[in-house]
Order: C-alpha cells, then sequence, then structure tokens
C-alpha cells in the first residue's frame, strides 16, 4: 500500500504548489493540452458542419469525445503503470498532435475524421491518468498533491469557460483546419514541457508481478470501489442542467444571453468553491467536509421544480458547483487507498469512468426530459442524487478505517 499521510502544516494554500519546478511543467503542459482539445473540437465541429451540412453529425464530434473514453480505460490503462510515466505523457501529446495534423489534410473525409477524433478519445484517459498518478510522484501523497489536482480540475473547469469563447473568437479570424494547425502547436508544446520539465521515473510496475491484470486489481478491494462511485455518481446527476440548459433557457425565454450564463454557472461554481477550499481550508479541514458536502452538493437540484426565473436558476446552479470541493477530500483518501505501483492505471480508469458516466448522464437527461419535461428532470435528478449520495456516504464510513480516514471524517 501506499505510504501514511504526509505531516502537513496546518495553513493552506496553493503557493507552496507552485513552488515545486516539476508542478509549474505540468501545470503549464496541462493548460496548453486543454486548449488545445478544446479549440480542436470546435474547429472539428465547425469543420465536420462546414463538410456535411449536419447537425447530428457535427454534433457527434462532441459525442466522440466521451464515448471512447471507456475503451481507452478498460483496455489501456496498464499502460500508465508498465511504462515509464514521461514516455506515456510525451507519446501521448505526440499521438494528439499527430491526429489533428491528420485533420488538417485537404483531402481529410468525414470517416477520417471521426476515426482520428475516436483515437485521441481513446488516449485522453491514460494521459488523465498517467499526469494524476505523476502528481504523486513530483508533490508527494499528502496535501500538495491534493492541491494540485484541484489545481487541475480548476484549470479544466476555466479553460471550459475560456477555451470555447477563444475558440469562437479564433473561427471568427482563420479556417477550422488553420484553427487545428494551431493547436497541434500547443500539443507539441506540451510534449516539450513534459519531456524538458520532468524527470525520467521508472515504471511503478512489470507484466510479470501484475496480477491479475488490468482494472481488476482494483476493483478487488472495497474501499477503492467506494472512493470510484463517490467520484462518478455525483457527477451523472450533475451534469443533467448542462444537458438540458437549451431547452431550459428557451422555457425561460432567456435567449442565447441566459443559455451562456447557465452553461456558465455550474464551472463558476465549481472554480469557487474549489479555490475556498484549498486557499482557506486545512488538510484536516477539507476530510471532515468532504462527506457532509457529497449529500449537500445536489440538493439545490429539487429546487427546480419550484419554477425559478433566471436568476434563482443560476443561484442554484452556483450552490450545487461549490459543493464540489468535497473532491479535494476524496482526492486524499483515493491516494492514499490505492497502492503506489496501481496509481497509473487507478487514476486512469478514474478519469474514463468520470467521462463515461456523465456521457450517460446526458443522454439519459434527454430522455428524461423528453418523457416528463426539463424542470422535472433536473428536479428528478437532485432527489435521486441526494439519495444515491447519502448511501454512498454510509458506505464510505463502512470503509473509511481502511486509508485511516476516519479520524477526519469524524473529527474524533
Amino acid at each position: 500500500m501506499s505510504a501514511p499521510p504526509q505531516a502537513t502544516p496546518a495553513s493552506a494554500g496553493y503557493g507552496r504548489v507552485f513552488a515545486v519546478p516539476e508542478f509549474r511543467a505540468v501545470f503549464a503542459a496541462h493548460v496548453l493540452s486543454m486548449l488545445g482539445v478544446i479549440v480542436s473540437e470546435i474547429a472539428l465541429s465547425v469543420l465536420v458542419y462546414d463538410l456535411t451540412r449536419s447537425p447530428l453529425l457535427s454534433a457527434l464530434t462532441f459525442a466522440l469525445g466521451f464515448l471512447p473514453y471507456a475503451v481507452g480505460g478498460a483496455l489501456l490503462a496498464p499502460v500508465a503503470d508498465r511504462l515509464p510515466a514521461r514516455r506515456v505523457l510525451v507519446v501521448c501529446d505526440l499521438v494528439c498532435a499527430g491526429c489533428v495534423a491528420l485533420m488538417t489534410a485537404p483531402g481529410a473525409g468525414m470517416g477520417l475524421l471521426l476515426a482520428l477524433r475516436c483515437a485521441m478519445a481513446v488516449v485522453s484517459p491514460v494521459f488523465s491518468g498517467t499526469r494524476m498518478a505523476t502528481l504523486a510522484d513530483v508533490l508527494g501523497d499528502g496535501d500538495l498533491f491534493v492541491l494540485g489536482r484541484s489545481l487541475l480540475r480548476i484549470v479544466a473547469q476555466s479553460a471550459l469557460l475560456v477555451g470555447y469563447g477563444l475558440g469562437g473568437l479564433l473561427l471568427t479570424a482563420v479556417s477550422p483546419r488553420h484553427a487545428l494547425l494551431i493547436t497541434v502547436g500547443t500539443f507539441l508544446a506540451s510534449a516539450v514541457l513534459l519531456r524538458c520539465g520532468t524527470r525520467h521515473r521508472p515504471a511503478r510496475t512489470h507484466r510479470s508481478t501484475d496480477t491479475p491484470p488490468g482494472p481488476r486489481r482494483l476493483f478487488a478491494d472495497r474501499r477503492v470501489r467506494v472512493l470510484l462511485l463517490l467520484f462518478w455518481m455525483p457527477a451523472a446527476f450533475s451534469v443533467v442542467p448542462e444537458a438540458l440548459a437549451a431547452p431550459y433557457a428557451d422555457e425561460l425565454g432567456s435567449g442565447s444571453a441566459g443559455l451562456g450564463l447557465l452553461m456558465c454557472a455550474l464551472p463558476v461554481g465549481t472554480v469557487a468553491g474549489e479555490l475556498f477550499a484549498g486557499a482557506r481550508l486545512g488538510p484536516v479541514a477539507r476530510e471532515r467536509v468532504a462527506l457532509p458536502l457529497l449529500c449537500l452538493t445536489l440538493l439545490p437540484y429539487p429546487g427546480f421544480a419550484l419554477r425559478p426565473g433566471l436568476t434563482a436558476s443560476l443561484l442554484l446552479l452556483l450552490l450545487s458547483g461549490a459543493g464540489s470541493a468535497y473532491t479535494l477530500g476524496l482526492d486524499q483518501w483515493f491516494v492514499r487507498a490505492v497502492p503506489q505501483e496501481l496509481r497509473g492505471r487507478a487514476m486512469t480508469v478514474l478519469s474514463a469512468g468520470l467521462m463515461t458516466v456523465q456521457g450517460v448522464g446526458m443522454a439519459l437527461a434527454g430522455v428524461a426530459a423528453q418523457l416528463a419535461g426539463v424542470r422535472t428532470a433536473v428536479a428528478g435528478a437532485g432527489v435521486a442524487g441526494v439519495l444515491c449520495c447519502c448511501g454512498l456516504a454510509v458506505a464510505a464510513r463502512a470503509t473509511e478505517s481502511r486509508d485511516g480516514a476516519a479520524r477526519h471524517m469524524t473529527g474524533r
């Protein structure tokens, strides 16, 4: 198992993380990689629509960002531990750069474009999982790891807010193919930063000692199973308002401005909650509030049954997003519960599962809204989500002694 929790100072704050040179390289590479993914998604969607004039195929390019995650996570998870982490990260960035470069070829047809989009999505969970496991190598498995992982999540949420706007502006100045060429540069720059800014570390495990293979060793541990569900299940319910933002804005009569605000409210709340928890709460406090926040984060959603206006709806989404600060406590428990030699695949499985359940949640939200209406679907997701989270919190308490979390979760 991993080493016991490191002693950390009572004060919290992100500045200590940026004092680590390797983390600065990982952080900068993450920013470039995220912007590359987001801008390439927008540019490819526009390119597909220009080629086909089909809204369905244009939307499919976004869906392909979710669906292959499960395949990549299931088949390629062991790669994150069987090969040196830096090599895996650099190769994944180069694969993405190569795929995007091929998309810019003048003769690239629809089949090739969608296949290349799938290839990028398949390697994405391996990249994400390996990067998260590398954070534990760079920052240790204590409070610095939690803050570093929180910063990468904040970048991901902020990139959604900034990246789509920048992508839209970029496409007013250049063609979709030229925008894709720019993202080739961001992936290559990320690869250079990771190659030159992080040090070589050997593989965590080898095929001869990897029995049973793949994710099975993870799911054999009850504590790890519960923690994975704690990450996945709230996310499956939380994406419902995002999936239904367009029809909900139409019901409110708020137009495109209202739609934009509804899409931004949840990530803004998430960033605010994580920043507060990371900067103002110490490691013990973050673990103590994790389960209460887990049970409360979806509680605002049933409020949509009261038919709130735009302002009240935005407030409900902001509150729900802020509640997602529970993930800082979960990060600490997860890195303690997973053996060091399995961290790469554990983070890969976590990332793949997270994207997969969000895609499934969005699809089911559409079905529920079609049958019962948008407000009822959001409110129902809130009720079901709160019940699910409370059940998982009980299960987490039943396994908490496995990683020493009992002291922090109960205050004893």
